[in-house]
Formats: C-alpha cells, structure tokens, sequence
C-alpha cells in the first residue's frame, strides 16, 4: 500500500500525541478523531511501519498499544487502577451504572470521601491524602483518562480499558475452581 502523507495533514499531531503514551478520546479531541477515522488503515498501516501499533476503539478512544512501560507509567498506571476500582466500587454502592462512568463528576467532595471510605488501601499504595488523589488525576488527565472541567474530573472513554479489566477480573473470579470447590464445600 502507497502511502500519500499529503493526505494525512494531522499525521504529526497525532503521532506526537500518541507516542506520548497519551490516549486520543473522542469527546476530547474530535478533530483528530474524525481524521483517524477516515484514514484508519493509512494510518494503521504508516505506524505499524514504524514499530508501533494503533489500537482504535469503538467506545471513542484510541492509542498506541506497547508492552513497555517506564518506571512511572507502571506506577502511575498501578496507582490509577487502584483509584478507578475504588471509584467504581464507589460508585456501585451509591447505585450508579458503571457504564455511564463519563457522566461522573469527580469533585473535591468526592475525592475526600473516596480518601476517607479507603484510607487504609490508599496509605498501602502511598497514597496519603486527597491531595496526592488529586496529583495522580492530573497525571492522568495528562494521558487522556481524564479531563478537568471547572474543578471537577470527569472520565474520559479511555477509562474502558480499566473497566473492561476489572470485569474481566470478577469474571475470572467468577470461575475460579479453586473458588468453586470452597463453595462447594461450603455447603456440604
């Protein structure tokens, strides 16, 4: 396939942002969106060419898939787990739907009582206050999880990627044997 870099005017833009490591999101960035979407297999087919390989999500968001990772991103992406999953078990208490997770607000009322329900898993992870919360948010609004709006964060479609992996934890939890069998036992 020939590939005519006059017709890929956004080809620089999008590749800075992605080989950043950030995530390019639909609602966030519609202009680079549409043009990733009109020319995906040019572009799929160009950054495969250079080593990397673009994955485009269907809920709205897309990046580079790699499986290196920095010292930093593996905490930053640890510690941004570990804050998703106790939002969503948060949330799921309060009775909201975890897929309408972009409607959220994360504000400063929220962000404290998220330190104070899990301090003792957040003090485990370093995680000492709603300030350091509050840090480890900008981090990830700086790499497209999230996007702060009037002093308050809202997730973005990239956060998929972590709730799609805690449903597939529970799910595996699910179907445990080892598990299984317990409860099994259980009841005899």
């Amino acid at each position: 396939m020939t590939i005519d870099l006059k017709q890929l005017p956004q080809l620089q833009p999008l590749f800075k942002l992605l080989s950043s490591g950030a995530h390019l999101n639909r609602l966030q960035d519609s202009e680079l969106w549409v043009e990733l979407e009109n020319h995906q297999s040019q572009y799929e087919t160009l950054f495969a060419a250079l080593g990397f390989s673009l994955v485009l999500d269907g809920r709205g968001y897309a990046y580079f898939k790699t499986d290196q990772a920095s010292a930093y991103t593996g905490k930053l992406t640890r510690r941004l787990a570990l804050l998703l999953m106790l939002l969503f078990e948060y949330q799921a208490d309060q009775g909201l739907h975890l897929f309408q997770f972009q409607q959220w607000q994360l504000d400063t009322p929220l962000i404290n009582k998220l330190h104070i329900h899990y301090h003792a898993i957040l003090e485990a992870e370093e995680i000492t206050s709603p300030q350091t919360i509050k840090e480890i948010l900008d981090s990830a609004a700086r790499i497209g999880f999230l996007v702060l709006e009037d002093g308050a964060y809202r997730l973005l479609p990239a956060v998929h990627r972590y709730l799609d992996l805690f449903q597939e934890l529970a799910q595996a939890e699910r179907n445990d044997p080892i598990q299984t069998e317990d409860d099994a036992e259980d009841t005899l």
